[in-house]
C-alpha cells in the first residue's frame, strides 16, 4: 500500500461540508481509528446509505478519499485509513472537539510571514490555511490570532515547509490607533464569520428528528470548520448580537445526545 505525503492528504481546509466526498471523510475521522483503522467497503457503502447517499455516489467518494490520500485499499475488499492522515485528523479533533474561546488578557499570537518571490504558490497556501486557521490580517504579511493557537500555527508552517520565512511573537497589550474591538473588526471578515455560524444554526435546527448516526455525522460535518474560521475571540470585541455561543450551545446539546448511539450503530453495523 502506498502512503501519501502529509500534503497531499484532503484537509478539513479542503473539505466543504455537505457533499457526498465531505460526509465520508467525516464518517472516516469520526469512526475508522475507532474500529481499528480499517473497514469493509460493503461497510462504507452502507454507512453511506444510511446518510442518504446512493451506492454510485458513495463509491465516487470514496475514489475521491483514495485519490486525496486519506484512504488505501485494504486486503479482502477493505479500506484503510492512510498513516499519512492520522495527524491531520488527530489536529482536527482538537479543534472540533475541544472549543476554546479568548478572555480580555490572554495573549495574542502574532504571525510575520515574507515568502520569496520565487514561491508564490507557497505564499498562496500560507495566506489560505492561515485564514482557516483563524487568524485576522493586520497588514500585509502580518497576521493575529489568540495565543492559545500558537502551536497550530508552528505545525501549519511545519506542513508547508515554510517555517523559514515566519517570525512568531507573542503580545499582551496590541495598541491599535482605535479601539481594540474597532480593529478587530477590521482583522477578521466578522460578517463572514456570522454567515458560517448561521449556515450551521440553519442545519442544527434540520437535524431535529433525524436518525442519530444521520444526525450526528451530518451535525460534525457541518459544525467541523466553524472551530477554524472563528477563532473564539473574547465577547467584548464582539457585536452583542454575536451567534457564536449559540453556536456552541446548539453543537454541544445536539452532540451529547446523538453521539453515543451514533457510534453503537456503526459498530453493530461495520464493528
Amino acid at each position: 500500500m502506498s502512503v501519501a505525503p502529509p500534503g497531499a492528504v484532503l484537509d478539513d481546509v479542503d473539505a466543504r461540508p455537505g457533499s457526498a466526498t465531505s460526509l465520508l471523510r467525516t464518517v472516516v475521522g469520526l469512526y475508522l481509528r475507532r474500529l481499528g483503522g480499517t473497514v469493509s467497503a460493503a461497510a462504507l457503502v452502507a454507512l453511506a446509505r444510511d446518510l442518504g447517499i446512493t451506492d454510485g455516489r458513495a463509491r465516487t467518494a470514496i475514489a475521491r478519499l483514495k485519490q486525496k490520500g486519506v484512504l488505501l485499499a485494504a486486503p479482502d475488499a477493505a479500506y484503510a485509513l492512510n498513516p499519512a492522515a492520522v495527524r491531520m485528523l488527530e489536529r482536527g479533533d482538537r479543534r472540533i472537539f475541544h472549543v476554546r474561546t479568548m478572555a480580555i488578557g490572554d495573549p495574542w499570537c502574532l504571525v510575520t510571514v515574507t515568502v520569496p518571490e520565487s514561491r508564490r504558490d507557497l505564499r498562496h497556501q500560507v495566506r489560505r490555511r492561515l485564514q482557516f486557521l483563524g487568524a485576522g490580517a493586520v497588514a500585509a504579511g502580518l497576521w493575529i490570532l489568540p495565543g492559545h493557537l500558537e502551536d497550530e500555527v508552528e505545525l501549519l508552517l511545519a506542513d508547508l515547509d515554510a517555517r523559514e520565512c515566519a517570525t512568531l511573537f507573542t503580545a499582551h497589550d496590541p495598541r491599535p490607533p482605535v479601539a481594540l474591538a474597532e480593529a478587530a473588526a477590521g482583522w477578521w471578515d466578522l460578517d463572514a464569520l456570522r454567515a458560517e455560524h448561521e449556515r450551521f444554526l440553519a442545519s442544527a435546527a434540520a437535524l431535529d428528528g433525524a436518525e442519530p448516526f444521520a444526525g450526528y455525522v451530518r451535525l460534525i460535518d457541518s459544525w467541523r470548520v466553524l472551530p477554524y474560521v472563528d477563532p473564539g475571540l473574547p465577547v467584548e470585541l464582539l457585536p452583542a448580537d454575536w451567534p457564536g455561543r449559540r453556536s456552541v450551545d446548539v453543537y454541544r446539546r445536539l452532540s451529547s445526545r446523538l453521539a453515543e448511539p451514533a457510534w453503537e450503530h456503526v459498530r453493530s453495523h461495520a464493528g
